[in-house]
């Protein structure tokens, strides 16, 4: 059986032509087999894509010979050989949608004012050393299966979300600490430790390589709990075998790391659910209301 990978990757670097840019992955890709999400815009490229291993290597050696892309930071991981229902590549005006594209400065260096990168083992030799406070660059429904211990999680459902929480005060209690930001991959963090810095916040980190990074170097025996959510149809991987498992069964309250759609077909939100309420499990938005009858039993039964 074919062995299959995934492949994370993201370069922020000034394209002059996104769209020829888009062109060419696309022809390349379709080539290859290779299908996931590559988004592109001036700012550069962000992408996770699968197939046979391969074509993998083949669409990173040829991702490489590209000069702006030479240096990306290439990010591996076992595919199922199912892990995207088909390929997907976009120009959009941002990279990543936190809806403040006029504010973000990239050179061929990448993002201009973004905080002080941190390998893992610095990350470790600067907890060590002083207290710092974790500040998850995800979706909040992200960490509800793995974060960083003692980790601040915002209370925000999209990436563009984060401005907006930043701009009205929430976090001002932590302008003058350290914080280290970290995402899944770097990709987020990147850009939102420039937005902290920008507004204010005065000593900012961020995980280099992200989760992913850090996974690899320290498993589940360092400061990461639980498992990683990932956007593909995997949902979720762990990093040994003695993973901790931190989420809670929307349904029923039990201990689990499984995520699944909401059953709506018109809805995205994910739901954290056992494998008993894996099967239509509905967000409170799309819940199937409960017949007056059926409710009356319950309630006097």
């Amino acid at each position: 059986m074919p062995v299959s990978k995934i492949l994370l990757f993201y370069r922020f670097t000034p394209l002059a032509d996104p769209e020829a840019v888009r062109l060419w992955q696309r022809e390349l890709g379709e080539r290859l087999g290779i299908r996931g999400r590559i988004l592109l815009s001036k700012d550069g490229i962000n992408g996770t894509i699968g197939g046979e291993l391969s074509a993998v290597k083949r669409y990173a050696r040829r991702l490489r010979e590209f000069a702006p892309f030479r240096d990306i930071d290439l990010k591996w991981s076992e595919g199922t050989g199912n892990d995207f229902p088909r390929l997907s590549v976009r120009v959009r005006d941002e990279l990543v949608s936190f809806g403040a594209a006029g504010e973000l400065r990239v050179d061929e260096g990448g993002v201009v004012g973004g905080g002080t990168r941190l390998s893992p083992d610095e990350l470790h030799a600067l907890v060590e050393q002083r207290p710092v406070t974790f500040f998850d660059g995800r979706n909040r429904f992200e960490a509800q299966i793995g974060r960083f211990r003692d980790a601040v999680v915002p209370s925000v459902d999209a990436t563009r979300d984060f401005v907006a929480e930043l701009d009205r005060g929430a976090y001002d209690h932590l302008k003058d600490q350290p914080i280290v930001t970290y995402c899944t991959g770097g990709v987020r963090c990147e850009v939102l430790s420039s937005l902290m810095l920008s507004r204010g916040f005065t000593e900012v980190y961020q995980l280099d390589g992200g989760i992913v990074r850090y996974g690899e170097r320290f498993g589940d025996d360092g400061l990461w709990d639980g498992s990683l959510y990932v956007f593909d149809e995997r949902k979720s991987i762990e990093f040994s075998d003695h993973a901790a498992v931190i989420g809670a069964c929307y349904e029923c309250g039990s201990s689990t790391s499984r995520m699944e759609n909401c059953g709506d077909p018109s809805c995205r939100v994910q739901l954290v659910v056992c494998d008993e309420h894996a099967a239509g499990t509905r967000c409170v938005t799309h819940a199937v209301p409960v017949p007056r009858a059926e409710a009356a039993t319950a309630v006097c039964g």
